[in-house]
């Protein structure tokens, strides 16, 4: 992945390593628990620094491999009319659409490395990777969705969501600031009358004290 951030930078190279330690399909495992199991575990710690990325960096500058234009156009070219914001199960896992995906997933054997390698695929674009919104899929086929979800916008919903938070918790906090600020003044002011009004009622005895002792001496 490329980016114009530095910080996207090292998040990118995370997600390149995470991507190379899913070292074979998922299919190859066969019934080993424990095998599935890592391999599960390496696929989530995969699509976990694939969302904080795009939560992150504004999708359209992404960059995910050096044949991102490649794969986009021969993409668009075969799936024109697939619709990629919310992705049908069918579209991607019937027998019809698994001829149709077979093709164009073998055309990047040897270009894309670790092209069929076992990701996680978030069926509704603007949501997490929860259980419900998330399948199974190789990844050239997670590349190609999530390139054209990139370029075409649909992943700004994630970043826009993120910074809105953002914006929303700093909001807050600087509203809170600004009304402890206000009591603090407010309290400041109340001091200050009542320093004011003792001040005023010590003149006030004093001067009565003087009345009095005027009075005791003319008595005299």
């Amino acid at each position: 992945m490329e980016t114009t951030s530095g910080t996207a930078e090292r998040v990118s190279g995370e997600l390149a390593s995470v991507a190379h330690a899913l070292s074979l399909p998922a299919e190859s495992y066969g019934n080993d628990p424990d095998i599935e199991m890592a391999w599960a575990m390496k696929a989530m710690q995969h699509a976990e620094v694939y969302y904080k990325l795009i939560s992150s960096v504004d999708p359209q500058f992404l960059k995910l491999t050096k044949v991102d234009d490649q794969i986009y156009s021969e993409f668009r070219e075969n799936f024109e009319k697939l619709r990629i914001d919310v992705l049908d199960p069918e579209e991607l896992k019937s027998e019809s659409a698994k001829e149709k995906w077979r093709p164009f997933c073998l055309k990047f054997d040897g270009i894309v490395e670790d092209f069929n390698y076992g990701t996680l695929l978030r069926l509704d674009c603007s949501q997490g990777y929860t259980e419900e919104n998330t399948i199974f899929a190789p990844r050239i086929q997670f590349l190609a969705i999530e390139i054209a979800r990139n370029r075409e916008g649909y992943n700004k919903a994630v970043y826009t969501s993120v910074h809105d938070k953002e914006e929303e918790k700093e909001g807050n906090c600087g509203r809170e600031k600004g009304t402890d600020s206000g009591r603090a003044e407010e309290k400041g002011a109340i001091r200050e009358r009542e320093k004011t009004k003792t001040n005023k009622g010590e003149e006030k005895e004093k001067g009565a004290d003087k009345e009095i002792s005027k009075s005791g001496e003319a008595a005299m």
